[in-house]
């Protein structure tokens, strides 16, 4: 019997400048939250839900992800490169279905059953409760965060941008999607376009966001759908994160 479950591509790549010394001798998706990496967390729920098909893409001290068993792409250029180059350089592994999540997050088992329910071409994870997380980890929640916008039937009208007031962030990307096959071929005509023209939304390719492919997307005509969700789960950004009060209280509504 085939086995219908999406493969895995978790974005590991980047150096977490920002989590030094904890960064200094290993990648950011090791970095430990009481105990625990959040790569070993993030594994272990989408293994409880039989994803086996896993690939990370590192690069920064990428050789200590062997241990974790599962596929492995380098991205050389992970030091002056992005999210979405770093997508890419697993182009051929980008076929069926695929859920894409970015290597610093940690979420419930119960987010990503809603995400693997929605059956769009592009679903997204928007955390609907995130003003008062963001306010727990920064002094203003605009300095770090980003426009979302939703139209009346539940798909993202605009994603990533500059927000001048909080009545445009109708929920916070959470850097956790899902594509169908289809979805996988729009996005791959969105990248090779975007490569022919050398930019992205105004960007270098090289340069550019997850949040400026999606906005491509949306530019394009196409729907993105959003998977609301409400709280169960963290980001791990900075030093500050790994000691807010909050990161521990919401650690264990992830846990399995």
């Amino acid at each position: 019997m085939k086995d219908n479950k999406p493969k895995v591509i978790l974005l590991v790549a980047g150096e977490g400048k920002r989590l030094r010394p904890y960064t200094s001798d290993r990648p950011k998706c090791m970095v430990e939250v009481n105990g625990i990496s959040l790569i070993d967390r993030q594994l272990a729920v989408l293994r409880a839900e039989g994803l086996e098909d896993i690939m990370m893409i590192g690069g920064y001290k990428a050789e200590m992800l062997r241990k974790f068993n599962t596929k492995l792409k380098i991205n050389p250029r992970y030091y002056n490169t992005n999210m979405l180059w770093t997508l890419f350089c697993a182009e051929e592994e980008l076929e069926g279905d695929v859920i894409v999540s970015y290597g610093d997050i940690v979420y419930s088992r119960e987010i990503l059953k809603s995400l693997l329910k929605s059956t769009a071409d592009i679903a997204v994870t928007i955390d609907k409760e995130w003003e008062s997380y963001w306010q727990a980890r920064n002094e203003d929640p605009l300095d770090d965060a980003e426009t979302l916008k939703l139209r009346e039937d539940g798909t993202i009208g605009e994603i990533g941008q500059k927000p001048k007031s909080l009545n445009e962030i109708e929920g916070q990307y959470m850097g956790l999607m899902k594509f169908s096959a289809n979805g996988v071929k729009q996005i791959k005509e969105i990248f090779n376009s975007a490569i022919k023209d050398k930019k992205v939304l105004g960007k270098e390719v090289e340069n550019a966001y997850m949040t400026d492919l999606l906005q491509a997307v949306i530019n394009s005509e196409r729907q993105i759908t959003a998977v609301p969700i409400f709280g169960e789960w963290i980001e791990i950004d900075t030093v500050n994160d790994l000691e807010l009060p909050v990161t521990r209280d919401r650690l264990y509504l992830t846990e399995i």
